[in-house]
């Protein structure tokens, strides 16, 4: 499935023909991604079942779960110099990528920004340092050449290889660069966006929120886009798994005195005691201080008692 929108969705075929379809029932359980059984009624088209999932991933809050793509084999997180991005927001988003088993890369969009950038590069440190592999890029296009050609936007050398092969969610706040990354690799993007809006905006329908799109001509790789988000619940995330789902926390897990350690207030946690704790020859904290915070205040509020 290459798009969504409640009960209708769009399906591609084997020979590439994309066709809206309904679903069974009053909404769709389908989200771009998914493998579907369908079948044709007219000019339209009828999903009658799901293949089952590798993975899903997606946010939870009080109110309602948002899926965002299903059978992901990466997500690219993309982050920019400027506006400051939200290192919560960041954090979460990992958390419930790591639940999944689905791997991240993280690019830092705005390189051209000195300043800002360095210091966004810099609060990505312990981010790198768990093992999270971060990408420098500047998506605006360089100044033209004495040869009059334009040269290749800084960063895409080294996140092109990672592309390939593999079906990827864009994930990000708005402003980050998410829409002239998908026109830089999708040239027909713009083209391919209309189509799939032109059949979902057929009585009240609107325009699909994620969209997927093919880089190569034998549909291998595919970026999926996705809409920017201000929120990220993970009320789907029981309180006493966080830790397991922080791989800098979670090195540290075998190290606690007691078997049920909240990493919270208990003596003898190895979490605690690695908390901006430098080994030896090392310069940086196995624990950075800030992100044992934001275990702190997920753990607070994962606790709570839910309300539906």
């Amino acid at each position: 499935m290459v798009g969504s929108h409640g009960r209708h969705c769009v399906v591609e075929a084997d020979n590439g023909t994309r066709l809206l379809c309904h679903s069974r029932g009053k909404k769709s359980a389908a989200v771009v991604g998914d493998l579907v059984h369908w079948r044709t009624t007219g000019d339209e088209g009828i999903v009658e079942a799901l293949q089952p999932r590798r993975n899903l991933f997606y946010r939870q809050d009080e109110l309602r779960t948002k899926s965002f793509a299903a059978n992901l084999d990466q997500i690219l997180v993309l982050l920019a110099a400027e506006p400051e991005f939200s290192e919560r927001q960041l954090a979460r988003a990992l958390i419930a990528a790591q639940a999944e088993g689905i791997p991240v890369v993280v690019g830092l969009n705005k390189q051209d920004l000195a300043e800002p950038f360095a210091r966004a590069w810099e609060r990505l440190a312990p981010y790198r340092r768990m093992g999270t592999q971060v990408l420098g890029l500047c998506l605006k296009p360089a100044s033209s050449s004495a040869t009059g050609g334009v040269s290749v936007p800084t960063g895409l050398e080294a996140l092109l290889p990672l592309l390939q092969g593999k079906r990827t969610l864009v994930l990000g706040p708005s402003g980050t660069g998410k829409s002239t990354l998908i026109n830089l690799l999708v040239p027909e993007a713009r083209a391919l966006t209309a189509e799939i809006s032109q059949a979902l905006n057929s009585g009240k329908h609107t325009t699909t929120s994620t969209t997927w799109y093919w880089l190569d001509p034998e549909h291998r790789s595919a970026l999926i886009d996705s809409p920017g988000f201000q929120e990220f619940g993970l009320h789907h995330i029981a309180p006493e798994r966080l830790a397991q789902l922080m791989p800098d926390l979670a090195a540290h897990l075998g190290q606690c005195r007691f078997y049920n350690c909240t990493h919270l207030h208990e003596p003898g946690c190895g979490v605690r005691d690695a908390v901006g704790l430098r080994a030896e020859g090392e310069l940086a904290p196995q624990i950075d201080e800030n992100r044992y915070r934001i275990y702190g205040e997920l753990h607070a509020l994962l606790s709570q008692p839910q309300r539906y």
